[in-house]
């Protein structure tokens, strides 16, 4: 059993998760071994949802440019013939009052563009992951939270919005885990359900936060029946 199996079944087996934990690898170079992505997706999270289904792939950047934020995110440019593709986007969002100009710069994006990206269930992730990412509900996500605290592996930021790859490269750059409430395109390209929301935890901090959940998991019934029994014997409603 691999270590990414060992942690998937950890996680797995303590969490109520809305889907397989994607592991997801940034490259300098198509991987061998590999099964090379071979269609089109409208979004770079798409891919999350074939990885969560349990297909093992790697992405090329071109693969990405269907999605123009995505790309930015990634730190993919745009063919010349699809360079407008991105401004084109952004004045949508900015027409429709979606962002305004300000928050572009704020965006956080992928210091390198990748050769290739490799999307994985993480049980089955062919190579070490630089970021996992959780779909899951708020409860669940309150458990990832404090064990990434516990462990010292939490970014300490507030939790992030549109668009929700940008989650990845933000992981990556703390060093710590991230929480993103979602976006609109990321639901409809998803499936994300209306109460799922995201947690990305850099792959090198994950077997730590395994580790830490033990405690929080079991820390958490304790202060359960602990603040069932104060509401019986204190709540006058």
């Amino acid at each position: 059993m691999s270590d990414w199996e060992r942690l998937e079944q950890e996680f797995a087996s303590r969490l109520s998760l809305s889907g397989r934990p994607v592991a997801v690898t940034f490259l300098d170079r198509e991987p061998a071994g590999v099964q090379k992505f071979s269609g089109s997706e409208p979004s770079g999270c798409s891919f999350w949802r074939l990885a969560a289904n349990g297909r093992v792939f790697y992405t090329i950047p071109a693969d990405h440019f269907n999605c123009p934020v995505g790309s930015h995110t990634h730190n993919i440019p745009l063919p010349p013939e699809r360079a407008g593709e991105l401004n084109d986007t952004l004045k949508l969002m900015f027409d429709v009052g979606y962002i305004t100009p300000a928050e572009v710069p704020q965006i956080p994006h992928l210091r390198k563009t990748p050769a290739a990206v490799v999307y994985a269930p993480l049980g089955d992730s062919p190579v070490q992951p630089d970021v996992v990412i959780f779909m899951c509900r708020p409860a669940t996500a309150m458990l990832l939270n404090e064990a990434a605290q516990r462990a010292g592996a939490s970014a300490s930021i507030p939790p992030l919005g549109r668009p929700t790859c940008m989650g990845l490269p933000a992981a990556m750059q703390h060093g710590g885990a991230v929480t993103s409430l979602g976006c609109i395109g990321n639901r409809v390209y998803t499936g994300a359900g209306e109460d799922d929301l995201y947690l990305m935890i850099p792959g090198a901090k994950l077997a730590a936060v395994a580790e830490a959940l033990v405690t929080i998991q079991s820390a958490n019934s304790a202060l359960t029946d602990y603040a069932r029994g104060r509401r019986a014997q204190l709540s006058t409603e």
